[in-house]
């Protein structure tokens, strides 16, 4: 029963292999159409995601989670792309993935962190995403009105690692 799971039961690993991190990336986020229903920034987030270290999250051996991250400057890694099925959000996942990345982090030198996602106040999905991020501890650095659309103004958040 998905209410008795708990973070503590749910593995987090690191994914190597190319196409095994496609296929997790894929199976996660066209699960989440309210994030991702934008066919070709999906596509484009399973293919670069592949690319970059990745870490996905099991219930038993069923991939739930999984968070991708980028370099996007010599002291700075980006949380590229992160995504948990619905039915485990609030399950403490989201925040153990975050957890490894920002170990990660502080394990290979970097100074911060970066995650981008849509400003507050213009879907409910996506402020629930930025009450997360701000629970982290990350804090509102830029909003970029037209990086992706002007309906889907970029909000960047940072913290120190």
């Amino acid at each position: 029963m998905l209410d008795s799971v708990k973070s503590d039961a749910v593995q987090v690993l690191e994914t190597l292999e190319l196409s095994e991190k496609k296929r997790i990336s894929r199976l996660i986020l066209e699960a989440l159409p309210e994030w991702f229903g934008i066919p070709e920034a999906r596509e484009e987030y399973i293919e670069e995601s592949s690319a970059y270290p990745f870490y996905a999250a099991y219930d038993n051996d069923k991939p739930v989670g999984f968070i991708s991250l980028k370099e996007t400057g010599k002291d700075t890694l980006e949380l590229y792309v992160m995504g948990i099925l619905k039915e485990y959000h609030r399950k403490g996942i989201g925040r153990k993935l975050f957890e490894m990345a920002k170990e990660e982090a502080k394990k290979k030198g970097y100074s911060f962190l970066q995650v981008k996602t849509v400003q507050m106040g213009r879907y409910d999905e996506y402020d629930a995403t930025n009450r997360f991020y701000l629970s982290l501890g990350f804090k509102e650095f830029e909003v970029f009105p037209t990086l992706w659309d002007e309906w889907n103004p970029c909000q960047v958040y940072v913290m120190t690692v």
